[in-house]
This record gives C-alpha cells, structure tokens and sequence, in this order.
C-alpha cells in the first residue's frame, strides 16, 4: 500500500515522469556537464513582470509554510517556462516531477504519478492543452480537493473509492493557451504570460551562457546574435553554439562581428533571424497566392510541412515580426514581407525566387 493510500499500480506508469536533467530540452543545454538554464529567480534573464510576481507568490507561500498555488505558463516555445517552473520548485524547496500531457495515456498514468508526490511536490506537465478529456477530469478533483477519484472493481460490483493527497502544486504550461479548456484553466490560481525576448535581453543570455561555456563574446557580436535568435533564448543559446564552431573553424579565439556575419551568412539566417524556411514560406504565399490570403492547411500542403509545425514554429516569429497576417480568409503577406525580401509588390512582373537573398550576401 502507498503511503497516501493507492494500492499498488503499475510501475509501467511511472516511466512518464522524466528526470530533472532531461527536461524539455535540458539536455540541449548539457555540455560536459554545464547545465545552461538558471537555477534561481535571481540568475533568470528577462520576463521581469512574471519573475518579480512569482517571487512574491513563492516568499508568501514559504511564509504560510503552504504550497504554491496551481500555476498556469503560456506563451510561444523556448522562453522559459519549464525553466521557470523548476526554479519555483527549487526556491521553494520542494520535489519536482515533470511530464507531458501526450504521455498521460490512461487514468492509472496520472494515478502512478500522483500516488508518489510529496507535500509542496511541484508537478508539471507540458502541453497541458493537449491533455485527454478523462486524464482532466480527475485533475480537476486533484486539484481542488487534493484527492483523487479511483474506480475499484468491474461491472456491478465496481465501486469509487476518493484517496488523499498531499497538497501540491500542479504547473501547467501551454503554447496554445486558446486550446485549454475553462474548466480547466479557472482552476489555477496564478496564470502568466511569457512574451518573446528583446535583442538586449538575448545579449545578456548568451553572453552568460558564453561565461559558462569558457566563451570570448565581444558585444556587437552578441547584440547581432540576439537580434537574429526569433525572440527566443533556446534559439539564442543554439545560435551562440554554432557561431563557436565558426569562430574555431577560422581559428579565432573570440567570437567577433565578423565571425557571426560569416556564421549566419553560411547558416543563412537574416537579420531578422528569418532562415531559409521561414523565407519560403513568405515566398510560396507570394509566389503561388498572390500573397494570399492562403487557407493554414493548404499552405502547409504546399510547404510539405506539418499544420502543426507551421502554426506552433513558423507562423507566430513571422506574425511578431509584422510579415505574416492570419485573417477570416487565411494568411496574408505583408507590404513589411515584400521590403524586407526585396521584392515589388506586384510580385507577377517577375519571378520571385530569383530575387531571393539574405542579408549578409554581397552586392552584385
């Protein structure tokens, strides 16, 4: 028997809950062992308004000695929000667990996972949007009461059967905030917003990223790094990665401007951080729509690309960056697109494709 009253489930369960180490992309940050992500509030960069109000909720939760209230994170990915939901746990000095809701299959895969929590236990679970509708269920109960619905039995002679739980936090982060039910969403007490990065915010990110990794940076480089990293320290980080190994390439000690001009120039990456993907995209709108509008689902069937991946990866930089408009009618290109590839807004008097070039390609 467990300690909080389950009796004994299937460890098959619990292989759903994922090791600190491993969490939505730690690993990429693990190099020889230097973890890259911020272990406290105080290391954490950007998001000021989410940390000083987080800061505030966990000083008066260890002040009642309760848990954190249920904590919801939203926003586009790679911002921070599992990072941030593993400092809350370390600062309050609780356990952490980690899933995501594609992994929550079964009723007895939430059950594993709460019948091994501890008091003040942080639980988070990525894409909380994508969670079924009887995996929910039970979290409204578990969340609200600290208690959990376990049905015992078959048939006539089943019977439920309400276990204890300790209190908890449960965090819940999303990327599509629109997609999680009321029900659910007006159980957490707390809810944030995360907003995409400035280049200065990026700068101060990769170059604590570089001190960590024994990397020469000089500032120039680093602001042009962070204004091409789409808004985003996970790409932030990859970008400082592949500009060193640019910058041993050419056997520099120190990654200069001209270092990352050549590095983005060979990767081509723009000065809005576009790549050659996101520049496509631009281009089959123009090129086979007249710049639309395109309904989502037939411009992903053009691209060959996921709808998915084009609405969760592609779409929101080029929307933020003022290229890209969803409308009623689908998406539209904007006159900002056309500037920035180059092209005349009459895109029929020639073609497109010809005109394509990044930023860092030389005048002809």
């Amino acid at each position: 028997m467990k300690e909080n009253g389950f009796s004994a489930l299937n460890d098959d369960s619990l292989h759903i809950v994922r090791s600190e180490s491993k969490i939505d992309g730690f690993d990429d940050d693990l190099e020889k062992g230097i973890n890259l992500r911020p272990q406290y509030l105080s290391e954490f960069i950007g998001q000021e308004n989410v940390k000083k109000n987080l800061k505030v909720f966990i000083d008066a939760a260890k002040e009642r000695k309760e848990p954190l209230d249920h904590l919801f994170l939203m926003g586009p990915p790679g911002l921070g929000k599992t990072t941030l939901a593993q400092i809350a746990s370390r600062e309050l000095g609780s356990d952490f667990k980690v899933t995501s809701a594609p992994a929550l299959e079964k009723p007895k895969d939430l059950a594993g996972i709460l019948s091994t929590i501890t008091e003040g236990t942080v639980f988070f679970i990525d894409e909380i949007h994508r969670l079924k509708h009887t995996i929910e269920e039970m979290l409204y109960i578990a969340m609200e009461d600290f208690e959990l619905d376990w049905i015992i039995g078959q048939g006539a002679s089943a019977r439920t059967v309400r276990i204890p739980l300790p209190p908890f936090t449960l965090v819940g982060a999303t990327t599509k905030a629109g997609s999680v039910s009321s029900p659910l969403r007006s159980r957490f007490g707390i809810i944030q917003r995360f907003e995409y990065y400035s280049k200065e915010e990026l700068a101060k990110v990769i170059f604590r990223s570089a001190k960590l990794l024994g990397i020469s940076v000089e500032k120039d480089a680093a602001l042009l790094m962070g204004q091409c990293s789409r808004g985003t320290p996970r790409v932030a980080n990859r970008v400082l990665r592949r500009m060193r190994d640019f910058a041993i390439y050419l056997g520099k000690s120190v990654i200069s401007l001209d270092v990352v001009y050549q590095g983005l120039k060979a990767l081509e990456i723009d000065e809005l951080g576009l790549e050659k993907y996101d520049r496509e995209i631009l281009y089959k709108i123009i090129e086979n729509f007249s710049g639309g509008p395109v309904g989502a689902e037939t411009l992903a069937i053009c691209l060959g690309e996921s709808l998915d991946t084009l609405e969760d990866y592609y779409e929101p930089y080029l929307i933020q960056c003022g290229l890209l408009q969803r409308t009623p009618r689908g998406r539209i290109v904007t006159e900002k697109a056309f500037r920035h590839l180059g092209l005349p807004l009459e895109s029929d008097k020639r073609g497109v494709f010809d005109c394509q070039k990044t930023l860092f390609e030389d005048e002809q």
